[in-house]
């Protein structure tokens, strides 16, 4: 079996890897590009197509799955990716409305939910609840997944963040997947990893040879995201046989998305507080202060990633210790509202008074620019190699 996942990571890896030099030529010729504005941190317009080259990675990846387990088995899943890929595809070129990307990322998850992936339709012993009825278990599975899909959308500023997180998010996911023995879940995570990793050292390392990964992407991340949410924690989670042992299925899925999830709450309660819609473009996230802060995009990214790293393992820690399945929500709870809200507003009103804390950070921040360092430049010049024609203009 070991052998049956490096070979889908590596099938993965490899397509993307091959892919993406020609996906990024497209995106250059025909201009597709994502161009700054006052919004956006990024100084130049920058190819915004890599999601296409992580999607192939993952197609093709997934034919060799198929010599494994039946293709029917992951068709309803490979289509919900697909339309998620057009539609934010088509938005990076022609801006789409946010009410029709709403719509369809709906669509797509009722699609989810009656082609076999399930929904959330028990509580696993939280609050004392388990099954609950489909008049609540569906409207509230569109909620959460079109929820998340928007919080993985929202949280793409930063080199490596969006894809980086998600990374670390398919790891925690594959993990849980394979201990369970569900080789679907399990597959899908490991192909996602494998498809990502390329993309993520370009989009981080590269200059020349960077690409943004687009509403395409982060919409199919998101989509991958929900897909997880939907196997842990339907009815007949392939976790299941962990829950006589208070494993805690929903706090186990919310500290995974904890960052994103929180982040995205805090910043849509902001922009209702200040009488403007939720879906208003601002520059309030969690890594716009951090810019604030003078952090650079890789240690953004880190920092972000190792936040909720931290919040992972308060949770695994807590089941370990005996904790029930509610102090584990509260805890997960308590400490993504405290990396997100609370570090967001200390930072703010520290910045306003140019005090010590900010003064402190901000000092953190200037060492975090590592650009300029030998290693750096190097792995940049070889993963640029070949794109001077594509950008001499």
């Amino acid at each position: 079996m070991e052998i049956y996942y490096l070979t889908l990571f590596i099938a993965a890896m490899l397509s993307t890897w091959c892919i993406y030099k020609s996906v990024h030529k497209i995106a250059v010729i025909k201009n597709i590009t994502d161009n700054p504005d006052a919004r956006k941190l990024q100084k130049v317009p920058v190819p915004c197509l890599g999601g296409v080259a992580v999607f192939f990675g993952m197609i093709v990846a997934l034919l060799v799955a198929g010599v494994e387990f039946e293709a029917s088995k992951t068709f309803t899943v490979v289509c919900a990716f697909t339309i998620m890929l057009y539609i934010g595809t088509m938005d990076d070129i022609l801006s789409l409305s946010p009410m029709l990307r709403f719509f369809v990322e709906i669509l797509v998850v009722v699609l989810l939910i009656y082609g076999g992936c399930g929904c959330i339709d028990d509580f696993h012993g939280l609050w004392g609840l388990r099954d609950i009825p489909d008049w609540i278990a569906i409207p509230l599975t569109i909620f959460a997944c079109v929820g998340t899909i928007n919080a993985i959308n929202l949280m793409d500023g930063v080199n490596g963040l969006s894809s980086g997180y998600c990374i670390m998010a398919c790891i925690a996911f594959g993990a849980a997947s394979m201990w369970a023995g569900d080789m679907k879940s399990a597959s899908f995570a490991v192909i996602s990893i494998g498809s990502l990793i390329p993309f993520f050292c370009h989009n981080v390392f590269g200059d020349k040879s960077r690409m943004f990964i687009g509403d395409g992407g982060t919409l199919l991340m998101g989509t991958i995201m929900a897909n997880f949410i939907m196997s842990v924690l339907r009815n007949d989670s392939p976790l299941s046989f962990v829950a006589h042992d208070d494993f805690g299925f929903i706090p186990f899925v919310l500290a995974v998305l904890a960052i994103p999830v929180f982040d995205t709450l805090r910043v849509m309660t902001g922009r209702i507080f200040r009488g403007t819609s939720p879906f208003s473009p601002d520059k309030t996230h969690l890594h716009h202060m951090f810019f604030r802060l003078q952090f650079s995009h890789i240690f953004t990214t880190v920092t972000e990633i190792a936040m909720n790293l931290f919040i992972i393992a308060a949770w695994f820690a807590s089941w370990r210790l005996g904790a029930s399945v509610d102090v584990q929500l509260y805890i997960v709870i308590v400490l993504a509202f405290l990396a997100t809200f609370g570090f967001y507003w200390y930072a703010e009103s520290q910045e306003k008074r140019q005090g010590r804390g900010w003064r402190i950070l901000v000092k953190i921040g200037d060492s975090t620019h590592v650009r300029h360092k030998r290693w750096f430049k190097r792995f940049t010049a070889v993963l640029d190699k070949g794109y001077y024609e594509y950008n001499k203009d």
